[in-house]
């Protein structure tokens, strides 16, 4: 734990912010097998034949009696309190109307050939608008660009604490900025924090391939080109932790999925790096314990 007091302690903090700033890991061409093919202007096709490729169509369902989405109280911020006219909540549970659970990472776990190359796809933005990170789930494949942008006129820093990966802590102190970085090893759920904003958080889950998805608010998810064969598939949520399903693939067919979580599985363990967390009552920080 490092403790921070008086004005060397404050000195101290920003040398390490802006160590941590300027050494923040996972940057693009840091290695990764994309990044490695980008940098040498190397063109991977997609391996699988669409024409003789299958998907997968599903929902994640949630049962039971639905949580209240806790209000977050935005009031020392007043431009971002404006933006989400003061209601913004916690999208830690959300369920829409007919019980589709929101923000749930699905990706094939096991079934897939290995050996198979495939490009690392366009990049992704994570933004930071009314003081909330936009989207609250990201997938991305190894190596695929991630743009953070900060989309406030306030100050935000980017907290990515992996375990398997390079983490880092980004500061944005201006509307407008952007950072680009990326992930080179298959990591499922690397969690980030705004340690300005308590309130804000985002799950980033990293695969060897392009066949991830995350539940839109009715629940709903697809993945498309997949190539025949019998499959594994996870569902990922921040509080409920993971469930599987076994599905089998047809040529030229769609599959369909149904993942359930319930209230009787929040606690249970949730695969995910430890968070670093700044307190700024006591002057102190400290990581989590992993939730495995």
């Amino acid at each position: 734990m490092l403790e921070i007091s008086g004005n060397k302690g404050l000195v101290a903090f920003a040398s390490l912010f802006a160590l941590t700033a300027g050494c923040g890991g996972g940057e693009a061409g840091s290695g990764a097998a994309g990044g490695d093919q980008a940098a040498a202007g190397v063109v991977v096709e997609h391996p699988v034949d669409a024409a003789t490729a299958g998907s997968v169509s599903g929902t994640v369902a949630f049962s039971g009696d639905v949580p209240t989405p806790a209000a977050i109280d935005m009031s020392d911020e007043p431009s971002c309190q404006e933006e989400t006219g003061g209601t913004a909540v916690s999208e830690s549970v959300l369920v829409g109307s007919e019980g589709g659970l929101a923000n749930v990472f699905v990706y094939v776990k096991e079934g897939l050939d290995s050996s198979l190359e495939f490009p690392t796809g366009d990049p992704v933005v994570l933004d930071q608008k009314g003081c909330t990170y936009l989207p609250h789930v990201v997938g991305l494949s190894m190596g695929q660009q991630l743009t953070v942008r900060n989309s406030d006129e306030v100050l935000h820093n980017i907290n990515a604490t992996p375990t398997e990966n390079r983490g880092f802590n980004r500061s944005q102190p201006q509307v407008g900025m952007e950072f680009e970085t990326s992930f080179p090893t298959p990591e499922v759920m690397i969690p980030i924090r705004c340690d300005v904003h308590g309130w804000m958080d985002a799950y980033v889950g990293v695969t060897p391939h392009p066949y991830h998805a995350v539940s839109d608010a009715n629940g709903v998810f697809a993945m498309d080109r997949l190539p025949p064969g019998d499959y594994l598939l996870e569902a990922w949520h921040e509080l409920y932790g993971t469930t599987t399903q076994s599905v089998t693939v047809e040529q030229g067919g769609t599959t369909s999925v149904t993942f359930e979580f319930n209230e009787a599985m929040a606690g249970q363990p949730v695969p995910m790096g430890p968070v670093l967390v700044v307190d700024h009552t006591t002057g102190t920080m400290h990581r989590t314990i992993p939730r495995l």
